[in-house]
């Protein structure tokens, strides 16, 4: 039975990657960069300090996705992680929203998921007004805090209750 309790959701931007074209011949290799990595290990550190723990990880398939999740690994932020075809940049919002009504009715609890722009911000703001109306940008390494009822009612019903760029983290 799918709980009544609103699901905490994350939505979590990778690092700063190697930029397009630069020793990489496809977008989805393109790793994160020192400083990428640096930032956002330090953006892991402060959620775990935070208080922060995730019950599911879902991530993008490419690369720089993948090492930033990693990043949320080590800082034991989860447990495990699993790769997830729907955070790649031509994902679709109602992919996840099929996985979440499973989880819901099975597993529940805390949920993050790193991936890529403009899907993350165009997620959240159909989550929360139902709609893309305006530009909303999260940075690289930063993140959304959602809560979001059941996953039939997520679009336009969802709370947005934390929206931070990694500055305000490092």
């Amino acid at each position: 039975m799918a709980s009544s309790i609103p699901t905490e959701v994350y939505l979590i931007r990778h690092g700063i990657a190697a930029e397009r074209g630069t020793h990489h011949a496809k977008d989805a290799d393109r790793p994160l960069t020192e400083k990428g990595q640096r930032r956002t290990q330090r953006v892991a550190e402060r959620l775990g300090e935070l208080g922060l723990s995730f019950e599911a990880l879902l991530v993008s398939p490419l690369v720089r996705a993948q090492q930033t999740a990693d990043l949320l690994l080590d800082a034991g932020l989860a447990k495990t992680l699993t790769t997830f075809e729907p955070l790649a940049p031509a994902g679709a919002l109602a992919d996840w929203l099929s996985w979440l009504s499973d989880w819901q009715q099975t597993d529940g609890g805390c949920v993050a998921l790193v991936g890529h722009e403009p899907n993350l911000s165009s997620w959240a703001q159909q989550l929360v007004v139902g709609a893309v109306t305006d530009r909303w940008q999260l940075k690289k390494a930063g993140v959304v805090g959602l809560r979001v009822p059941t996953a039939a009612h997520a679009i336009a019903h969802s709370q947005l209750f934390l929206w931070v760029p990694p500055r305000f983290l490092l």
